[in-house]
């Protein structure tokens, strides 16, 4: 206790972080401007690395960002501006440039997720796309509906010729899974995750002609106003980027660092398909709904402590760069060791798929 309370109360990332998110966006958008002028296989290998890692970091920083362990946390001002528009300003700038990117999901729907994680009536996609609330129930949900079992009943739900139809790019993926098939199922997972980004890629440009996002019909007006600002202008800058690439390729290498780190067989992957599963602890037999990935310094390194997962949720305002310390201080409440093996993470994660974050863990 006498250690950690100084981690919550006084702790910060903001002389490592700030730095590297500035590293990050700068050396995305540069290279998505030389990606313009290579062949697209050399686009795919650029945003393989180090695209997705500056990527995963940017997310990981905005994260910290939101969760007020970035800045100073005893500094009420930043540049003579207020905290909290400091704050709001950096994670609607800090994630550009990007083909998707993580400002809404980050806005709306990860604090919620924290408070809701376990809950199902927040974890149905039905509940998801029919709120409205102006912040999502539980944002993980529209990632881990890919490949985890959820409960409750399915969205988005559009009116098209006078009648109700209801699809879910996730569903449809999820629904192709076999147990006992790891490879199938990471086809599975890859090829519907890879499009539902697409998609909203897409929709990013519907929402800044139009000014709404019809996915979340319900929502206040608030909410689809910040979402018209936001993609108008991340667009804008997508636009910009391909004018000065002179190619579509820019966007491609954007598209493909924001993607290849969430899906099989990137080492990333290991962790993000795993951090809120239904493990079940050796010790006390009890369903642990989140899980950190302990492969070695380099891999903490390289997805910048976001593989501390369980860390983050037990202590959620330690920043990224003290998660680590946990496992000493109070190392009778996480796991030992640092050799997991990220493939076999993988296919066990693919092999058979578990219920989202110990919901009804016991139901086979």
């Amino acid at each position: 206790g006498d250690q950690i309370i100084p981690l919550e109360r006084d702790s910060s990332s903001h002389t490592l972080a700030l730095s590297l998110l500035f590293l990050s966006n700068a050396s995305l958008f540069g290279l998505s401007v030389i990606s313009g002028r290579l062949p697209t296989g050399q686009v795919a290998l650029l945003a393989l690395f180090p695209g997705s890692m500056f990527s995963l970091w940017t997310l990981q920083i905005l994260h910290d960002l939101l969760h007020g362990s970035l800045l100073n946390k005893r500094q009420r001002t930043f540049l003579g501006v207020k905290r909290n528009k400091f704050q709001d300003a950096l994670l609607f700038w800090g994630s550009m440039p990007s083909i998707f990117g993580y400002y809404l999901y980050l806005k709306y729907g990860h604090l919620t997720h924290h408070k809701s994680l376990g809950d199902a009536q927040s974890a149905s996609l039905k509940q998801l796309f029919e709120s409205d609330q102006k912040d999502f129930e539980d944002g993980d949900v529209l990632f881990v509906a890919h490949r985890m079992k959820l409960k409750g009943e399915i969205g988005p739900t559009f009116t098209i010729g006078g009648k109700d139809v209801t699809m879910s790019i996730s569903k449809t993926g999820f629904n192709a899974w076999v147990d006992g098939h790891p490879l199938r199922n990471a086809l599975a997972f890859a090829t519907s995750f890879t499009y539902e980004r697409f998609m909203l890629a897409i929709n990013d440009v519907v929402v800044a002609i139009t000014g709404r996002n019809y996915f979340f019909p319900n929502k206040p007006r608030r909410f689809h106003e910040e979402c018209a600002r936001y993609c108008r202008c991340a667009v804008a800058v997508r636009g910009m980027l391909w004018a000065i690439s002179g190619s579509w390729k820019s966007m491609l290498f954007l598209y493909l660092s924001e993607v290849l780190w969430s899906i099989p067989p990137h080492p990333a992957c290991a962790m993000f398909v795993t951090n809120h599963g239904s493990n079940v602890d050796d010790e006390t037999e009890n369903c642990v709904p989140s899980r950190s990935t302990y492969a070695g310094r380099w891999y903490s390194i390289f997805t910048l402590g976001t593989n501390y997962h369980c860390e983050h949720h037990d202590f959620p305002t330690i920043p990224l760069h003290r998660l680590g310390e946990l496992r000493k201080i109070a190392p009778e409440f996480y796991r030992k060791g640092s050799g997991d093996n990220l493939f076999t993470i993988m296919r066990k994660a693919f092999s058979k798929p578990e219920f989202y974050a110990c919901m009804d863990a016991n139901i086979q």
